[in-house]
């Protein structure tokens, strides 16, 4: 009898054993997320307002999971509140949602109530990935210059050989020209004099010759005149010189704003105008920079310092970011 207590008991603790651990290991893989996935949802939610490593209108965010539950003994369940309403964790009097409130001003951070568990985890997950060191550039390998510049003749090359050629042979047919004649001169040969026909007339009389001319003069007065009319209105193509930097990629395309938000012309024109600095201005009032490896990748692929385009921005529109106002013209 005792035996048999004794095995379902341990039965029964075998099973809740396993029972806590399922529960264990589903929590922690609940908690996972990608970081790739991660870093697309910061980009279209958070990226207006922070960055990894640098305080913006909010704070940075790197590690940020870490950073609270160590200094503050907050959990991830406290961030999902916060990130999805903040303004009611505020109105709880929550201690330390109205110390990030009064430090940032007063502003209020958006709500995000449309962010699922899985992406929240997600966006946490690009949060706790350790800051990659800027890649060093790449050294020229020993003799890679060598080998491109003998990998065969240039262009320019070739056509001075073939100019140079085209100069001998003119110069040799006049001097077999000369030759020939003073030949026939010593020889007593006559030489018969044509009479030339002006080339004008020469074409005139040439009827075959002045029809092809006027089908063909017909033909391209028609093309030419239909690609001019074709681009009255039109400017598809058309890259005016951009004082200012502007990556369609990094705005449109990384962070989702829609093309008609800056091109808002285009909702009743055919022309989609180019935005004024107020547009830019809506969004860079507080965003001063970029993220740093996005700045690396203006400055790997294009030669350009995106925060230096910002500064640009502000100097058009005098805007002073230490005082968050527009400096006032001086009337001289």
């Amino acid at each position: 009898m005792k035996q048999v207590i004794h095995r379902r008991l341990s039965n029964s603790i075998l099973h809740l054993g396993l029972i806590v651990l399922l529960a264990f290991t589903t929590s922690i893989s609940a908690q996972d997320g990608d970081p790739a996935k991660g870093k697309s949802l910061f980009n279209a939610n958070c990226a207006a307002c922070h960055q990894l490593d640098k305080k913006m209108t909010g704070p940075a965010l790197r590690n940020v999971e870490t950073r609270l539950a160590e200094e503050e003994g907050l959990d991830r369940e406290w961030l999902y509140a916060w990130i999805r309403n903040s303004a009611g964790l505020i109105k709880s009097g929550d201690a330390y949602a109205n110390k990030i409130y009064n430090e940032y001003g007063g502003a209020a951070m958006t709500a995000f109530p449309q962010l699922s568990d899985e992406d929240l985890n997600n966006i946490l997950a690009y949060t706790a990935e350790e800051k990659k060191a800027p890649a060093a550039a790449a050294a020229p390998v020993a003799g890679e210059t060598a080998t491109v510049n003998s990998g065969g003749i240039s262009n320019e090359i070739i056509l001075g050989a073939l100019g140079i050629l085209f100069v001998l042979l003119a110069l040799g047919l006049y001097l077999v020209n000369k030759t020939l004649r003073r030949f026939a001169q010593v020889q007593n040969i006559e030489i018969p004099q044509t009479t030339r026909t002006p080339l004008w007339k020469a074409f005139v009389q040439n009827q075959f010759l002045m029809i092809v001319v006027a089908i063909f003069f017909l033909l391209s007065s028609a093309y030419f005149v239909y690609g001019y009319l074709s681009q009255i209105g039109v400017d598809q193509g058309y890259e005016p010189v951009q004082p200012i930097h502007y990556s369609h990629r990094i705005h449109a395309g990384e962070n989702g704003i829609d093309c008609k938000y800056c091109h808002s012309s285009a909702r009743v024109s055919k022309h989609s105008g180019i935005p004024s600095l107020n547009v830019c201005m809506n969004c860079h009032k507080s965003i001063y920079q970029v993220a740093e490896e996005t700045q690396q990748e203006g400055l790997r692929e294009y030669g350009v310092d995106y925060n230096a385009e910002i500064k640009k921005l502000y100097a058009a529109v005098g805007w002073m970011m230490k005082t968050r106002s527009i400096r006032e013209k001086l009337n001289l």
